[in-house]
């Protein structure tokens, strides 16, 4: 924090001192941070319009699945681009209900998509249920994928 203040005080000491030629460097420092911000914003948005368009469907399904993965997930890539990463939190919610009943805990199965997923495929598979606060049981809850980090091939 010390050595951006003394950055911050040289550069004013500077623009005030010599502004003939600090003024032009400066207004290129500026011009060049905002086209940076302007690159990561785009980033951003497209990244989040790609995940948008994954169709992610869980679902409780133990009569299809193992006793040990009883949640079913399909995953449609709707993208015009192959997915090449996605990780996500699983959450649990009563029908109607806005409170979250999975126990997002240190040691709660962290949950990966496929590691290729090209563009209109579908993926299926099965995984392990999230811990749930005591007193509910899966049948009777919602599933939902929520906090979706994924990269997508350029």
């Amino acid at each position: 924090m010390i050595v951006g203040a003394l950055l911050i005080l040289t550069w004013l000491v500077l623009l005030l001192r010599y502004p003939g030629k600090a003024l032009p460097i400066s207004l290129a420092a500026v011009l060049g941070l905002g086209l940076v911000a302007l690159f990561v914003a785009w980033q951003d948005t497209r990244e989040a319009s790609q995940l948008a368009r994954l169709d992610l469907r869980l679902r409780y399904a133990p009569e299809q699945c193992p006793a040990d993965r009883a949640l079913q997930v399909q995953m449609k890539n709707g993208n015009q681009v192959p997915l090449t990463e996605l990780r996500w939190r699983i959450a649990a919610y009563a029908p109607g209900d806005s409170v979250n009943l999975a126990e997002n805990t240190y040691n709660a199965p962290r949950y990966r998509g496929p590691g290729d997923l090209q563009p209109g495929s579908e993926w299926s598979d099965c995984l392990p249920l999230p811990p749930l606060r005591s007193g509910y049981r899966p049948q009777t809850l919602e599933f939902r994928a929520e906090h979706l980090q994924g990269s997508f091939a350029n």
